[in-house]
């Protein structure tokens, strides 16, 4: 009973098997008959993948970043034919990888990803990237965009017998130049330190800041030394190293100092000086700001500003102008200084440690908008 139940199984699975070779045109050999099964057709769509970067549950990413590299995956049973990102071809590697940088609006950015294989199944997949660019403070404004250049200046030492020489002015300078560099966004190679310089010498400097500054910058200039104002003809000077008494040739005038304010294209340019530089070269002696304006609008406008120690006839060898301009700028712990504040934190307690008031006001004719010089603090 075994072995013909056996046998009819036997028959019944060579019946089967014969069907199906006659029925897909395959001819039956003699005693065998051959087994092959027929390929299916593909009639699934290309399988679409995003790697890079991982999205959310919701198919979102979010990004600070304006530029993101997508790294995305097809693959098929067959052959991909065709692949686009958005509208525009890609071509992935023999393991269906391909990858490409797309640039974000601020906003939320849909982008769809295209496939179709050889037998013309299309797929599809939609993902969305939510670009929210990070707040952009002065600071980081001010960091990325513009430079600090400095040109200190301190002079104690002449050769005119007639001239003394001081103590202090290329010890003010030092210090000056040592808490910019500390304390501020000031790169030691962009100051400008001179000791003991000549007239030809701060021409150069200037004529080299005049090279290199650019309308984003910022220019401090500091001079420490003996000056002399010609009141008859309403001219300040500055007495530089080789600067004789008796004659007017190496001295420095601040009409040229404000020609090169003219061509040095910066910002914000602040003057400062431990002199006696006279008044001249404000527009307006008493022009001080009461309003409390945002820092983005000095900042914006441009400035010309200049701070002084006062109008001596003759400058003390010891300046307590300068010692609390020095103490001030170390003191401060806020992110920004405008010059007006530092000029106010300080005035006072020079005016009672010294025989004249200090100074502080628009240079006139050359370019002030009504800005201000505002000192970066480092973080």
């Amino acid at each position: 009973m075994k072995t013909y139940t056996y046998m009819r199984f036997l028959l019944l699975l060579a019946l089967i098997v014969a069907v199906a070779t006659v029925s897909s045109g395959q001819e039956v050999e003699s005693g065998y008959v051959g087994i092959q099964f027929n390929n299916m057709p593909d009639t699934e769509a290309p399988l679409i993948k995003v790697l890079s970067p991982v999205t959310r549950g919701d198919g979102t990413y979010m990004t600070e970043t304006e530029e993101v590299n997508i790294i995305g995956e097809i693959t098929d049973e067959s052959q991909v034919k065709y692949a686009s990102f958005d509208g525009e071809l890609v071509s992935p590697n023999e393991l269906g990888i391909f990858t490409l940088k797309v640039k974000l609006e601020p906003g939320i950015n849909q982008f769809r990803i295209t496939a179709s294989d050889v037998e013309d199944n299309t797929g599809e997949l939609d993902f969305f990237i939510e670009f929210e660019p990070p707040v952009v403070t002065l600071a980081d404004r001010i960091r990325k965009e513009s430079s600090y250049y400095g040109l200190i200046i301190g002079i104690d030492e002449y050769e005119d017998p007639e001239l003394p020489d001081l103590s202090n002015p290329v010890k003010d300078a030092k210090k000056l130049f040592s808490s910019l560099v500390r304390n501020y966004t000031f790169k030691e190679e962009n100051i400008t330190l001179l000791r003991n310089c000549e007239q030809n010498e701060i021409l150069r400097a200037l004529d080299d800041m005049a090279g290199k500054v650019t309308p984003d910058d910022n220019v401090l200039i500091f001079f420490a030394g003996h000056g002399t104002w010609d009141e008859k003809a309403d001219i300040g000077f500055w007495l530089p190293r080789d600067a004789y008494l008796n004659s007017t040739v190496n001295w420095f005038r601040n009409s040229t100092l404000v020609d090169y304010l003219k061509v040095i294209d910066s910002r914000h340019t602040l003057l400062i000086t431990d002199a006696c530089f006279a008044g001249s070269i404000f527009q307006d002696r008493s022009a001080r700001r009461k309003e409390d304006r945002a820092f983005e609008i000095l900042y914006e406008m441009n400035s010309r500003k200049a701070m002084t120690s006062g109008m001596l006839t003759a400058v003390p060898d010891r300046s307590s102008f300068t010692k609390f301009l020095i103490e001030r700028l170390n003191e401060n712990k806020e992110l920004y200084l405008s010059s007006e504040q530092l000029y106010s934190s300080f005035r006072i307690a020079a005016i009672n440690n010294s025989e004249a008031a200090p100074q502080y006001g628009e240079i006139r004719n050359v370019g002030d908008e009504g800005g201000d010089f505002i000192f970066l603090r480092k973080e």
